[in-house]
This record gives C-alpha cells, structure tokens and sequence, in this order.
C-alpha cells in the first residue's frame, strides 16, 4: 500500500469480542482521534476531511455490525490506496472458549444474529479469513488483561510513549513456597484479612469478584495499596534511569491464592498503562 507522512490511519477490525473497543480507547489513550463503529464507505470521505486537522493520527472500528462489510471495506480500502494514504489493519482474534465466556459475562448479543453463538463464532472465523489475511498486525486476546493489551499497542504504534528498556514483572506468590528467586522488591500482604477463612471465599482465587470486594471492604487494603503504588509510582523511574533493565516485584500471601493476587492485578491495572509490565500468578493454582 502507499504511504505518506501526512495522515496515519489504523483500521481496528476482528472477531466480535476480541477487544475492539477497548483497543480503541487504548488508541484514544495514546492521542489519536477515534471512531467506532465506522461505515466502511465513509473512510475514504472521512480521511479527506481529517487530513486538515492538526491531529494526524485516526483509528477506526469497522467490523460485522456495518451492512455490506465486506464489499464497502474492500472498496474504501482500495481508494485509500489510490489515493497513497498511510493506512494499516489491526486484527483481533481470541480462542472461541473466550469468546463464549466473554459474550455470557456481558450478556451481549453476537452481530451475525440468531444462531447459536459457537456457530456465529465459527461462520464469523469463516467470513473473516480474507480479511485477516490482509492485516498489517494481528493481537490474540485470549490471555491478556485490559492493561496487557494496552501495553502492546503501545509496544507496535507509539514506543516511544514508554521506556522499552525497563521490564517490569508482578508476580504474586505463597510464602508457604518459597520466595520467588529472582525477586528484586517483595511485599508481605499476609496481615490483610484472609479470604481463606470465609466459607465461600475458600475455594475461590483473587480473580473472582466476591473475593475482590471482600478485600476491598477493609480499608487497610486500600491504605496499603496506595502506600505500594505511591512508592513504585516514586521508585521505577530511577530504576530506569540507572540502566536496570528488569525489575520483579513480588506481592505474597500465605498461600498465593487470594490477597496476594487481587493486589497484583490491582498494581497491573493501575500502573499498566505507564510501564512496560506483565502480571504473573505463581501460586494461585496450587492447593
């Protein structure tokens, strides 16, 4: 395809479910002018339009719920073409388990309609196959969290928004087995209220909400928590600024099963969108 340095188009588009919207706040997070949802023949006018503004920078959802997708995507794609504009086509998958559990939690109707939703998974894999096959870029959602997929985006289009040189880990973890061994900072959350002596909580991990909204009940979870953002917040930019180009930090519990976890994922959240960062559970399968 043509490029040009005037205008940068993404054109956001996948399976239903994938992620498209959040990937598109993500964009938005990163300055470009975003739009969802947009019919595939009004690109090519839109991009006329945008290429006076100051912001040169567009991403665009265009997927299934358009009419005529296909036909008009290609079409509109093709005069973008012509016309040398700097485009380029995200793609979004994740496995079809994922999906089914993703669209249940939201309660949310599949574009392609009355189907059972495994056969509108698969017809819309089927339909999508050119298409994905034209991508520039493609990202499996599947095991990534709101700020992991974040942290990619910022990785492929705008890496100059984030230190690439300093990988942070969180991990969570029991002390019952042992410290992680590559740990650089370890924080002991074993004097928070213990989900594992509630009944219902017991059989349930920091990832189920129940077990979140307990802990955040006591407001010494929060008052700690801030107390370990704050500092970390403070702390990874001299990090960085030393050269250190890893930095594990270790949240554990007894067991590595319950409060240890929710603040892992809480950190990842929270501190996601500025560093370079991942969120491991090293414990929380484990009896």
């Amino acid at each position: 395809m043509g490029k040009t340095d005037a205008m940068r188009i993404v054109l956001i588009t996948g399976l239903s479910g994938a992620g498209k919207s959040h990937a598109l706040n993500c964009f938005e997070d990163l300055g470009y002018y975003c739009v969802d949802n947009m019919p595939p023949t009004l690109i090519p006018k839109f991009a006329d339009l945008f290429i006076q503004s100051e912001n040169k920078k567009v991403a665009l959802v265009c997927d299934m719920r358009g009419a005529a997708f296909f036909e008009d995507l290609f079409e509109a794609l093709q005069e973008l073409e012509d016309r040398k504009a700097d485009y380029e086509i995200l793609f979004l998958v994740a496995d079809d388990e994922v999906l089914i559990r993703r669209y249940k939690e939201t309660r949310r109707r599949h574009p392609l309609g009355n189907i059972s939703l495994p056969e509108a998974i698969r017809k819309e894999r089927e339909v999508l196959s050119e298409l994905r096959g034209r991508a520039d870029r493609e990202i499996d959602t599947s095991s990534l969290k709101p700020w992991e997929l974040k942290g990619r985006i910022v990785e492929l289009y705008e890496p100059e928004q984030r230190d690439k040189n300093m990988q942070i880990r969180i991990v969570s973890f029991g002390f019952k087995y042992g410290l992680p061994p590559d740990a650089d900072l370890v924080f002991d959350v074993r004097f928070l209220p213990n989900p594992h002596y509630v009944d219902h909580l017991k059989v349930l991990t920091g990832e189920d909400d129940q077990v979140k909204d307990y802990l955040w009940r006591w407001a010494e979870t929060g008052n700690y928590f801030n107390k370990v953002k704050d500092l970390l917040e403070f702390s990874i930019p001299f990090y960085v600024k030393e050269g250190k180009t890893n930095l594990v930090v270790s949240i554990g519990c007894t067991g590595g099963k319950h409060r240890s976890v929710v603040i892992s994922d809480e950190l990842g959240h929270v501190l996601g969108s500025h560093f370079n960062l991942t969120v491991e559970h090293r414990d929380i399968h484990k009896n």
